[in-house]
This record gives structure tokens, sequence and C-alpha cells, in this order.
């Protein structure tokens, strides 16, 4: 006989199966009872009796139900009978043993039954998950509808949503029922395909392809039911005489869905963040892709599998990490290497993903995009994919990607954008993926604005903390600490982290700025995903925090330690006594983007990162353009940096115009300590004016006798003599320089114009020194 469809019990005990009771050469089996078909139920451990359950002209599928029973084995078997008459039976099949191993079905007199369906067109099984999808035709419009079975034997209707797609041209079709050589020959030329794919994280997208008739270019439509959108796509092969003359097959690849057809295109979707276009990779016309898979029709199964339907082998589709970083090489427009990129860290979690060569391609390619930052497309990617496998719900949370809208076009891709109503879910008691998507639904119709995280608040309360540090106010000590013990916790989990030994020296010095960033970010995001995040742990959700941030400034070490290990940086180049080379340069120029980078997403940098970069600044550029990063905050001027200036630098013509120009651009609290460490006339000079700046800072002028005592003062420069008398009269309070100032009035009598200016500056510097300023 023609089996057409066979399915066994979860114990292997008990066979049903369908057969058309003719063979290809039209001869009748022995068992033929008149009807077309018949459907048997078959005990067979060991064979003990047959029942015949159907015998009808029209064909039948039966598909055993498996549901999710931990604990033992239910003594209730479920049947599904799929009639070619448009309808949908369970039947409850009693199972027992007798005489030790004899299986017995102990109802087979009378099989209960309940009608699940019926009046539907098509109909796909989910293996994995218990699930049976279905449409049905209501006054020309198409209703999709969805059931549940559960493992306590019951079953429920989920969800039902009207789709905007023609099956007026459709027979009668079932998806993953067993593979049917008449009726896939029959899909491939003369039947739309449809097909839905799921997968854990609350995603349901429906993949849709109308019969067409031109053989110029193929149409598709997903609806992105997880989304609320539908997108229709229309593609053409690039080579002007090639032809589609095959039907198109959706793959499931997790997170992707791949969209073939023999030997003319593969596109991947991002089904999990499809809003950008440029975030689904299109290889119209790539024959060296499409050559990876056969080129006969494909039939797509359940697990990522898929059938090749002329030689009956079957193969698991992933995603090669090795061609993908390939083709990542070789990309040339911007799409494509967003794209590919994203489905490469994708596959972050799996073994062997290739990060050192993600990383190398990026400090390469630092300058190649123009639509978008490399950089921080990157860094936000990478850190979003690091922590996702711990909370599926962070894709509502945190960021993906940083670009926003996406308007260039991609070659021979048409894309059209519609808004769907919500599919309407139909029970309340929601579990496992059912929760997971109604709260993608929740997302959709009632968050406003969106929940993802950006740095706007640590971005404001940074650039408060630094103000109020500048003018000397400060905020509380206690709110100041546990900022900086949550930077010292990410430092600290990213040392545990770090297995092997780094070439530059980061991690290693106080940057105070960096520091209140990183705790600021740690403390904002986590009480954004506390605030989200109901039912989650505490202590997960700060290990999540600590490992995101963790890895967002691993990262950037890591493309330092990359550029510093192509180029064969020496350690010298620490040192200020060497001049800069092209190698130098070349690492300059990189973390001058990681600079700009990570300043427009207000991310914090490694500490030590601003120090590094500055030594390389003095290497490589002239004085004026030096000068010119500096005042643009291009570079920042750290006290390690400076220190290093002033002890490894002699006091050479331009050496000390160098310093010079530094040590005017400090900020007060580092000039102080770092004018000490300088001993030159200028050094003293400075001081003495920034003392004499802080004396006179509170000063309120105060009537007296215009009249100046010429007794004690000489009179050849009189705006001098007053200058004196008030630098006098503010320090009058300072009980600590009274031996000083006394000094210094037995000895003005003796001061000329010129020599004035000169001891002024060694007075203040002895004042300031004694004082403590």
């Amino acid at each position: 006989m023609q089996a057409v469809s066979c399915s066994v019990n979860i114990e292997r005990t008990v066979l049903a199966a369908s057969f058309i009771q003719y063979t290809k050469e039209g001869v009748r089996n022995e068992l033929q009872t008149g009807s077309k078909c018949l459907t048997l139920l078959v005990e067979i451990h060991p064979v003990n009796n047959v029942q015949v359950l159907k015998a009808v002209d029209s064909c039948i599928w039966v598909q055993f139900l498996y549901p999710q029973a931990e604990s033992h084995l239910l003594p209730q078997n479920h049947l599904l009978l799929i009639s070619e008459e448009k309808y949908i039976e369970r039947f409850c099949i009693q199972i027992t043993r007798e005489d030790g191993d004899r299986v017995v079905i102990t109802n087979s007199s009378h099989l209960p039954r309940d009608r699940i369906a019926e009046d539907f067109v098509w109909a796909q099984w989910d293996m994995s998950e218990q699930r049976l999808y279905y449409i049905e035709l209501k006054t020309s419009r198409s209703i999709l509808k969805c059931i549940q079975f559960w493992a306590d034997e019951s079953f429920n209707l989920m969800f039902e949503m009207p789709l905007d797609i023609s099956l007026s041209g459709l027979r009668f079709k079932l998806v993953n029922f067993g593979y049917d050589y008449r009726q896939d020959q029959e899909k491939l030329y003369n039947q739309p395909s449809l097909c839905i794919f799921t997968n854990h994280t609350g995603s349901l997208c429906v993949c849709y392809s109308p019969k067409s008739d031109s053989r110029k270019e193929i149409t598709y439509s997903v609806f992105y039911l997880h989304k609320g959108y539908r997108k229709t796509f229309t593609a053409a092969p690039r080579s002007a005489d090639s032809q589609v003359t095959n039907g198109i097959t959706f793959l499931n690849l997790g997170y992707f869905v791949a969209v073939y057809s023999p030997g003319h295109f593969l596109h991947f979707l991002n089904i999990q963040h499809p809003d950008l276009i440029c975030h689904s990779l299109f290889l119209t016309g790539n024959n060296k892709m499409a050559a990876v898979l056969p080129s006969s029709p494909l039939q797509s199964l359940p697990g990522s599998l898929i059938l090749d339907c002329y030689s009956g082998k079957v193969y698991r589709a992933t995603l090669d990490q090795s061609y993908l970083m390939r083709f990542l090489w070789n990309a040339r427009l911007d799409c494509e290497k967003m794209a590919a990129l994203h489905c490469v860290l994708s596959c972050g979690r799996d073994p062997g993903f290739p990060e050192e060569q993600v990383i190398q391609w990026i400090s390469e390619r630092v300058s190649a995009c123009h639509s978008f930052d490399l950089i921080q497309e990157f860094l936000i990617a990478s850190s979003y994919w690091s922590v996702y496998a711990e909370l599926d719900d962070v894709d509502m949370l945190l960021p993906y990607s940083s670009v926003l809208t996406w308007n260039a076009e991609i070659p021979g891709i048409k894309l059209v954008t519609e808004e769907l109503p919500l599919p309407l879910m139909m029970v309340y008691s929601l579990k496992g993926y059912w929760a997971k998507l109604n709260s993608n639904l929740e997302y959709i119709k009632y968050t406003k604005p969106r929940l993802h995280y950006h740095n706007s608040v640590v971005r404001r309360e940074w650039h408060n903390l630094i103000s109020e540090e500048r003018v000397g106010k400060r905020r509380s000590t206690m709110y100041v600490r546990n900022i900086l013990d949550n930077a010292m916790k990410v430092i600290s989990n990213m040392e545990r982290r770090t297995l092997e030994p780094r070439l530059i020296p980061l991690l290693q010095e106080e940057d105070r700025h960096q520091r209140l960033l990183m705790g600021l970010m740690v403390s904002e995001l986590r009480d954004h995903l506390l605030r989200h995040l109901q039912g989650v742990e505490k202590k997960k959700i700060e290990q999540m925090v600590l490992d995101y941030i963790s890895k967002l400034l691993d990262l950037i070490w890591c493309l330092l330690e990359t550029s510093w290990r192509k180029h064969s940086v020496h350690p010298w180049i620490l040192h200020l006594k060497n001049h800069g080379s092209a190698a130098d340069f070349e690492i300059f120029h990189l973390m001058t983007r990681i600079l700009d980078a990570a300043s427009s997403l207000c991310f914090p940098l490694p500490p030590g990162f601003h120090s590094l970069h500055t030594i390389l600044g003095v290497h490589c550029l002239p004085l004026y353009n030096l000068l010119h990063y500096i005042d643009n905050g291009v570079l920042l001027l750290t006290e390690t940096t400076v220190m290093r200036l002033m002890k490894d630098l002699d006091n050479s013509e331009k050496n000390e115009k160098l310093k010079f120009s530094i040590i005017v651009r400090l900020p007060p609290h580092i000039g102080q300590k770092v004018c000490r460490l300088w001993d030159h006339p200028m050094s003293s000079n400075i001081i003495s004016r920034n003392h004499v700046a802080r004396l006179l800072k509170n000063y309120k002028k105060e009537p007296r006798n215009s009249m100046i005592d010429k007794s004690s003062f000489p009179v050849e420069f009189l705006p001098l003599n007053y200058f004196i008398e008030i630098l006098m009269g503010l320090e009058s309070s300072n009980q600590g320089m009274v031996l000083q100032r006394s000094t210094a009035k037995r000895e003005r009598e003796h001061w000329s114009r010129r020599d004035l200016a000169e001891a002024l500056g060694a007075w203040t510097l002895e004042e300031g020194c004694v004082s403590g300023g």
C-alpha cells in the first residue's frame, strides 16, 4: 500500500497509519475494503490487534500528541486525525499493560473524540511545542488561529488573527504532517508558500509568498506579529538573464529566517530585531552563498531542518560563522556590513565564536562605514548579545543598535511596511512562550516611550559632579562613595574575566572622572532594570549590569590590544623621550575614534585610556595641533600624564614651551601639584599668580583713606603700593603667616619697581608652601 501518514505514540507501543489502498500500478491489495484511504491503529508491543479508525475516500493524516510530561508517562494517548474534508479530530486512546510487557488498547470499542477544527484550508503542526496553526476562510478573509495542547490533556484556542493574504487559489495544504510527494510538487509550482516560525523569545512570524507569474522577480511577505507590522519584499536576481523558475523556501534559523530560492538569492531576515531593513542580510544574486545549499527544491521541517525533495536527504541549517566572516571582510555596502555584523554577533554564545576576528575587522575598517559609526554599533550590539541569554526581556530594555533610522536603499530590494492589528489572545493562563509573546504584545500596545535604556540621565549627573568638583562644591560623601564603589565592582569583575595578561596597562590609574561615569552607569542601569523586571531577583540583575559594563570596557581594551599587536608597537611608546611613528599615529587615530564613539553614547572608558591617548598625542602631533586637541576636549589632561611630562622632558626651549602650554591649561587642583615638580622660574610665577588670585577671590572693596602713608611706601609706583597693602590686609587673618608677613613688611621699603615683581613671585611661593596652598 502507498503510505500517506504514520505516527507512533511516545511510548513506542501504538502505531497510527494511513494508506492509499491502490499501488501506483493500480493493483488492489489484500486489505482493500472498498474505500480509497484506510486509517489503522496498531498495537506493536507486541502486535496484538489492528483496529480500523477510518475507511473513507478522502486522504487522512495522523499525528500523536507528545505532551511535555516530566515525571511520568501518561496512561492516555491522544491522536490527531486530519481529514482532506477539512476537519481535525482528537482521539483519546487508553493504554494498559498486561502479562508483563504486553500493551493493550483498553477502549478500542469506543474511542472518545473531540472536534478540534473544521472548514480550514491550511494547517501547520509544531511538534516541539505541541501547537496547531490553521487558517479559516471567512467572507474572503483569512483568519489564522492557533491551538495549544497541554500536558494535562487539555487544549486552548490561544489567538486568532486576520491575515491580508489571498488563499483563494490554495488547495487543501498541510505543513509538517509528514512528507507528501504529490502535495509538495504541486506547492512548488502552482501553490503559494506559507509557514509559521516561533522561538523562545516570543517571536511569531508568518512567512507568505503568493503564486507569481513573473519570472523576473519574486514577492514575499513576513508578518511580524510580535512587532505589530508586516513587511513585503520584492526581490529580483541581479543577473539580467536570470529567471526565477522555482518557488521559495523559508528556513528557521533561530533569530533569523532564511528566504531561499534555488540558485538565485538567499536572504537572512532578522526576526528578533526587524525594525530596520539594514539588520537583515540580502544576498540577492550571490551565487557563492546560494551554492552552499542544494540546487533542488527544499521543504522546511521543524527545528531548523530542511528536506531535499529530490534526494530525500535531511539537513540541519545553521549559520556558518567562518563564511560570514569572509563575507564581512569582502562586503562593500554599509547595509551588508551592518547585517553581517549582527548575524555574527548573534552567534556569540556558540563554541568557536570568532570574537578576535570580529575585533580585528573592526580595528581595520573603523573608517570604512559612512552610514553609521562602526565602533558604536559594535559596542552596543556586542554588549547586548553578551547578556541576552541571561534574560529574554533584555531586548525590550537594552539598545541593540546605534542606528535609529535607515533611509538608504538596498540594491535589488523593494520594501513596503504596513501596520497590523495585534493578535487577540484568547486565554489568560499564559505561561512559557505565550507569556513572552503576550509581554511583547503588551509592550507594543502600551509602552510609550520605548523602554530602551539610554544615558541621558547619567550624562547630566556626570557633568554636574565634574562641574561641582571644579568650583569646589562637594556632594554627600556617602553618595560619591557609593558611586565609586560601583566602579570598583566593575573593575574587579573585569579583572576576574581577564585570563591573559594585557599589553596595554589600563585599569591601573585612578581616573576619577571615568570611575564616576562608570559608577553612575551601574546605578542608573540597575535601577532601570529593577523598575521594569518585576520578579527577577536583585542579585541577578546587579550581576548582569556588571557583566554588561565589563563587556563594554573589555571590548574597548581588546580593540586597542588588537591594533597594538598588529602594528608591533614597542613598550617605549609609553615614555615621552622618543618621537612617534606611523604605527603610533594609527593607534592614536583609533583611540580618537573610540573616544568620539564613547563620548556620543556617554559610555565610560577604561581608567588610563585618556593618559595613553594624550601621550600618543604628544608623540604624534605638532604643538599647535596638540593644544588644539586639548582645547576642544579631544585630549584630556590627566594628572598621571602631566606628571610624566614634567619628569621625563628636559628644559629645552621646545619642551619649556610645551610644559608651559600644558600647565596654563590645567585645572587648579592638578596645577598646584604639577608646578611644584617643575623647577623653573615660570613655575614660580604661575604659583604666585594662583596664590594672589585665591586671595582676591572673595575680596570686597571697603572705603578707605585715599591718602597713602608716604613714610611706609615708596611713591615711585602707587598702584603697586596699593596692591601690596590689599594683600597684607587679606593675609592678616592667617595666623600661620605672621612671621613671613612681618619679614616682608620690613623688606618692602627696599623694593624698587623692577625688583618687586620678582620678589613678589618668590615671596608668594614661600607663603603658599607654608600655608599648604
